[in-house]
């Protein structure tokens, strides 16, 4: 990779035909990144993109942001771009002109963020007396597709934004990365917003609430710092974990928190983990996520899965076809932002080479992925896995022993070896001591049907999903 930190974007230089390769580039690092990381430093960026695709020179504000993409994410966007073109591109950064340019580039300008020693969004003050939401628009409930794995916490969140500050205040949503708890919370906001439009609404980031809190004691702007939180009539906060081992951002989370149920200001909160399975998070603290309701998103199960592919699908002006949707909802299991991040591969991948949405051009688009679930998830390694997380044998995963601490998690490694890994029911028999399929059969059925029905097991079955997609 070669860095022109000499060169100038030309004024009146144009777009370029790689448009359609930054933009899904852009896209896929969105789903990717924080939201703050992305807004600061990714989403400002233009481009220019050889016709061949071959290289792709970014424009950055200034030297500090040029070093800064540099050392933390070139070698991300690089690898994205490769990824969707199939080939390697290779990647220049130039500093841009201030001027603004005659044509549009690909991507935005975004106002200066002066030198520090890490990351500054000054986005939001850029507008004296504006009240900025940070909502997203497109994330609203219509777009949200609904299925066995959120629809409790899609209903609770409807009631919320119907009724705010009454039932279910705070609403606690937890569940792994990338299963719309971000969407689901600004559908909330939006919701709010259309129907009562002169709402106070506001959506970050738990990092963004500890920036506040680091910037409130530096400046010592701690009246601002409360005039901004706590007059809200809602509050959107994603991944409260981030607040673990900070005990001044606590503290003001906590004053906060009260301050808004004082005056009956709704809080809507989200988590990689239930309340009282957060680390390092004060107890009273926990206690007052844990007041309100708390509600889990499972990973989408296959018919939502493919409902989404096809939704997403259309929201990109492309029809895909159903049974292509179910190769790839098969492939990909774990979370919707896999299922997008896929989607745009395969749609990138059509583009690029002008060919129809097929089975085999999907296959050609996710080779990468197929590749690394093939090498990386096999029965063995899953049989190893649940041995260890349930303390017992591999070697009893083989044997006729029928004991319930031994058939229980022996059965788990079967339903996971038939969701994770491609092998018929009579292979994954032979692969457990040479049982019967009927046997297979009947513990995959049994563990999907506990699955919906106990909290517990889901859990641990999402731990041990998540654990063997590394």
């Amino acid at each position: 990779m070669s860095e022109g930190y000499g060169n100038s974007l030309p004024a009146g230089a144009p777009m370029g035909a790689g448009g359609s390769l930054w933009q899904a580039c852009v896209e896929q690092l969105a789903q990717e990144l924080p939201e703050q990381q992305f807004n600061t430093w990714i989403k400002p960026l233009a481009a220019r993109v050889t016709d061949d695709f071959s290289k792709v020179t970014l424009y950055v504000a200034n030297r500090f942001k040029l070093d800064w993409v540099r050392a933390q994410y070139a070698g991300r966007i690089a690898a994205t771009l490769e990824k969707l073109y199939g080939q390697p591109v290779q990647l220049e950064l130039a500093l841009a002109q201030r001027e603004s340019p005659a044509r549009p580039f690909v991507g935005v300008s975004a106002p200066e963020i002066p030198p520090a020693t890490e990351p500054v969004e000054l986005a939001d003050e850029s507008a004296p007396g504006a009240f900025k939401n940070r909502l997203n628009t497109a994330l609203t409930f219509d777009t949200l597709v609904e299925g066995t794995a959120n629809r409790m916490a899609r209903a609770a969140a409807m009631h919320v934004a119907g009724m705010p500050g009454q039932l279910y205040n705070p609403l606690f949503i937890y569940g792994g990365v990338g299963l719309g708890k971000t969407h689901l919370v600004h559908a909330v906001g939006n919701k709010l917003l259309a129907e009562r439009p002169g709402s106070k609404v506001l959506y970050i980031h738990a990092e963004q609430f500890v920036s506040d809190v680091v910037k409130a004691y530096q400046r010592k702007t701690f009246d601002e710092f409360k005039g901004k939180y706590h007059s809200l009539d809602l509050l959107l906060i994603d991944d409260v974990q981030f607040f673990a081992n900070k005990d001044r951002t606590q503290e003001e989370f906590f004053n906060a928190f009260e301050a808004l149920l004082a005056k009956k200001s709704h809080i809507v909160m989200t988590s990689d983990t239930y309340p009282k399975g957060l680390a390092d998070i004060h107890e009273r603290l926990v206690s007052r996520f844990d007041s309100g309701l708390t509600v889990a998103i499972e990973p989408p199960e296959l018919e939502m899965r493919v409902a989404i592919l096809i939704n997403k699908a259309g929201a990109e002006g492309t029809e895909m076809p159903e049974e292509v949707a179910f190769f790839v909802a098969k492939n990909v299991r774990s979370n919707v932002r896999e299922l997008e991040g896929a989607l745009r591969k395969i749609l990138a991948y059509s583009r690029f080479n002008q060919k129809e949405i097929s089975i085999q051009l999907a296959r050609e688009a996710l080779r990468d992925l197929l590749s690394i679930q093939n090498r990386q998830i096999s029965v063995e390694n899953i049989q190893k896995t649940v041995a260890d997380y349930y303390k017992i044998k591999v070697a009893d995963m083989y044997s006729k022993k029928r004991p319930a601490s031994i058939a229980r998690p022996r059965q788990i490694a079967m339903y996971l070896a038939k969701e994770l890994t491609q092998k018929s029911l009579p292979e994954i028999g032979e692969l457990f001591g040479g049982r019967d399929h009927t046997t297979v059969l009947h513990a995959v059925r049994k563990i999907a049907q506990e699955r919906q029905n106990v909290t517990e097991l889901n859990q641990q079955l999402h731990v041990l999903e998540q654990t063997l997609k590394g």
